[in-house]
């Protein structure tokens, strides 16, 4: 352990070289130190304290940082601790709590928060994965409990949250008022497999997905999900409170699994901070809070943490989950089973070779080179940002389509347009670096999100990126359809009216609020095809007026009826083949 690179403060300075007598060997300097404040078994060896102390004779107090991505390392700043464990305790109405638990303490910021709050602390435990962090924390408390002539049990331990015995932990404390405080890793499973990673929890599929969900991204989860789902399933029953700075994601998973996880806990709150004035990151992040040992609740208030403003209530009613309850109960008459299914766009993988410009008669790839190929499988292409208006007038893009659907043999590219083959086969090496299982022992230049409903001349399309619920008409291009990347949700239609009477019904002002009321705007996709599978549109058109149709786009009467009839057709095909 380099010491050298460890902020120690100058009270643990004074401390050390005023009682070098107690530091003479391991034993009598760890006893000393906790018959002084309380910290037990503070170095682990004879070099560590060696080393110590010539760091300190020398007076170095010297921090390198660590690579913050690999621990997910956002460190909480002291005002922002200290901010957050006040409103904890506002939130009880008594500061008293017996034992504090923090399972990734980092520099020790919340802990320190903590002891200047707590009067009645009694235990402390903090585990860090970050050798350095743990003994600048030390160092910190020490300090703070040298000043304040205060006597604690401590543990400060350098260990892994993952394979930590909080079990055991929990049931030899269940007697005490416990408070779960702090800030574990904004970082994602998947992210610290690229690094190569120690900071990873076991393999394990632990919200259970299978199937496609999992190859997909399902299977992908949050580092400061999996801490918090572990605390909380130890903790819950505890009397005391929890209170987690974590990403907004995390909070949105914890209540909608809460319907079936039934934690013990209640009163909870999301207070939205600003986490690029706060850790310089962009990240939407908030402070989690949750009182322990109540009746299992299953909504959230969600608040701005400055202001203390309340934005919303989400969470499930009924067995709907949604973004805003009271808003949701004004608009629910929408909520049903969509009588058409949304699609998700072209996805490839391969923008580089596959996405086009025109250029002078020619086209351009991604690699800004010229081509030439037949344009006979070359489409329009739509992307998130282009679904601003009500109409997608033009493109930016265009895009090779392989195939008319999934897994179809693609060798037909080289006897019918030879020019195209011979160029994806010149850049096939682009083709075989996708990572993603989904193209695994398919035919060669290969695609998905392709069917029928991809070539239906007339759709009606939503970016799947943005907050907006607005959605957009698309025309064909010269009687040939425009296509949609994957970030885009359509439905297709092969005659313009029906487009036209679809759009009007999903642009609807009540089709909007139903929308805006189930919508978590701070998702990383705010519009899922789950969403969208909600929006009933026979129950939209069976209460709206066509007149407003009839008078812009010139919808007749018996064109309003027939999309009708169509409607409740739809329905009734699909309720026959539920089983």
């Amino acid at each position: 352990m380099n010491f050298s690179q460890i902020e120690i403060p100058a009270a643990v300075i004074e401390f050390f070289s005023k009682h070098r007598e107690h530091m003479r060997d391991v034993e009598n300097g760890n006893a000393f130190i906790e018959k002084t404040c309380g910290m037990g078994d503070f170095f682990e060896s004879t070099e560590q304290l060696a080393q110590c102390k010539a760091v300190i004779s020398k007076r170095e107090s010297r921090v390198e940082e660590p690579d913050r991505r690999e621990y997910g390392d956002f460190q909480t700043n002291r005002n922002l601790a200290l901010e957050s464990v006040r409103y904890i305790l506002s939130k009880r109405g008594q500061r008293d709590c017996d034992l504090l638990i923090e399972p990734s303490c980092g520099t020790g910021n919340f802990i320190l928060a903590a002891l200047c709050e707590l009067p009645t602390l009694r235990r402390i435990i903090g585990l860090e994965i970050y050798k350095p962090y743990v003994w600048e924390t030390k160092f910190k408390i020490l300090a703070h409990l040298l000043q304040y002539e205060r006597w604690i049990e401590i543990e400060i331990l350098h260990a892994n949250a993952f394979d930590f015995d909080f079990e055991k932990l929990s049931q030899e404390t269940r007697h005490l008022k416990t408070g779960v405080i702090g800030n574990p890793p904004w970082v994602t499973n998947a992210e610290l497999g690229t690094m190569d990673s120690d900071n990873l929890p076991p393999k394990s599929n632990f919200k259970k997905h299978s199937g496609l969900d999992a190859m997909t991204g399902k299977g992908n989860f949050d580092i400061g999900e999996y801490i918090t789902l572990t605390m909380l399933r130890n903790f819950s029953t505890h009397s005391g409170y929890f209170g987690f700075l974590i990403k907004n994601s995390v909070v949105k998973n914890l209540v909608f699994d809460q319907r079936r996880n039934r934690f013990r806990i209640g009163r909870m709150e999301k207070l939205n901070i600003d986490a690029k004035k706060e850790f310089n990151t962009s990240v939407d992040a908030c402070l989690f809070l949750s009182a322990l040992n109540r009746e299992p609740e299953l909504s959230c208030r969600e608040l701005d943490f400055y202001t203390g403003r309340e934005q919303t209530v989400f969470g499930w009613t009924g067995d709907h989950f949604v973004y805003a309850i009271a808003d949701y109960k004004r608009a629910k008459d929408i909520e049903g089973k969509s009588p058409f299914t949304w699609r998700q766009g072209i996805k490839h993988d391969c923008a580089k070779v596959m996405e086009l410009e025109s250029c002078n008669g020619h086209f351009k790839n991604g690699l800004n080179r010229k081509l030439e190929i037949e344009p006979d499988l070359v489409y329009g292409l739509l992307k998130s940002a282009d679904l601003k208006e009500r109409e997608a007038g033009s493109y930016r893009k265009r895009t090779i389509i392989t195939q008319r659907k999934i897994g179809q043999e693609t060798s037909y590219i080289k006897r019918d347009y030879p020019l195209t083959y011979r160029y994806l086969k010149s850049n096939k090496h682009y083709f075989d670096k996708r990572k993603s299982i989904i193209y695994k022992g398919k035919p060669e230049f290969s695609i998905f999100g392709v069917g029928d409903y991809s070539f239906m001349p007339y759709k009606v399309a939503i970016s799947g990126l943005y907050k907006s619920t607005h959605f957009t008409l698309v025309r064909p291009e010269n009687d040939k359809p425009i296509m949609l990347d994957d970030t885009c949700y359509f439905i297709g239609f092969a005659d313009l009216k029906q487009a036209q009477i679809a759009l009007y019904l999903l642009n609807h002002k009540r089709t909007q609020q139903f929308l805006q009321s189930i919508v978590f705007p701070d998702s990383k996709r705010p519009i899922t095809k789950e969403v969208l599978m909600r929006i009933d549109l026979e129950k939209c058109h069976r209460s709206s007026d066509y007149r407003l149709l009839q008078r812009e786009w010139g919808i007749k009467r018996v064109s309003w009826e027939a999309f009708g009839k169509r409607l409740i057709s739809k329905v009734e095909i699909e309720q026959a083949a539920s089983p």
